[in-house]
């Protein structure tokens, strides 16, 4: 998990580990590095070195209706346990509508119900229209299911295992947050500034 807190707000998110020292979440999720923790449910919090967001994140891409990378990356102090390791990356291509994934995060299992969280789920979900070189729109056919608070961050998996996207964005029906659209960046097309990034901290 990864936890953040700007001000006198707070709020948390999901990750996925790339090394021992290093993580890969969604850009929204992180503050500054000293207001910023990775979290292993049941362990001491971890402090980070250093923080790397997507140079073409933006932060007001909702409002302004700008292309967004929502990626970052993030270093520990001290190393995490040794029983993690890193996903293979999927590759670069054209998935059709229809096409399953699966998403995991630590996010909600209810709405507005923050105890829910902490906890590791997955859920199946199908790619939808429109295609896009650099966003998977997800959903579950009944709308019941798919990313929800505390999910971004969290890794979107091909059907052959292989990281596909990171969640970034969850969209609910009238009052709801969740359940009718998961959106989640694409990895492969930001391989090339992932791995520097990694090259750079070593």
């Amino acid at each position: 998990m990864v936890l953040s807190r700007s001000g006198k707000q707070a709020g948390f998110c999901s990750g996925v580990v790339l090394t021992r020292t290093i993580i890969l979440t969604a850009a929204h999720c992180v503050a500054n590095p000293s207001d910023t923790r990775a979290y292993l449910p049941g362990q001491p919090l971890m402090a980070l070195r250093r923080i790397a967001r997507h140079p073409d994140f933006h932060a007001d891409a909702a409002r302004t209706r700008t292309r967004t990378i929502d990626l970052a990356l993030i270093e520990t102090v001290d190393a995490l346990p040794a029983e993690f390791v890193a996903p293979a990356f999927a590759g670069e291509q054209r998935y059709e509508p229809g096409t399953t994934f699966e998403i995991a995060g630590f996010g909600v299992a209810r709405e507005d119900d923050g105890k829910t969280s902490g906890t590791l789920r997955a859920a199946r979900v199908t790619l939808r229209a429109p295609l896009s070189s650099v966003l998977l729109w997800l959903e579950d056919a009944r709308h019941a299911t798919g990313a929800c608070t505390g999910d971004s961050g969290g890794p979107v998996f091909a059907g052959d295992g292989k990281l596909a996207a990171i969640i970034a964005f969850a969209e609910g029906e009238g009052s709801h947050h969740c359940g009718k659209l998961t959106q989640a960046v694409l990895v492969a097309p930001q391989r090339a500034w992932i791995e520097r990034g990694i090259a750079g901290w070593r």
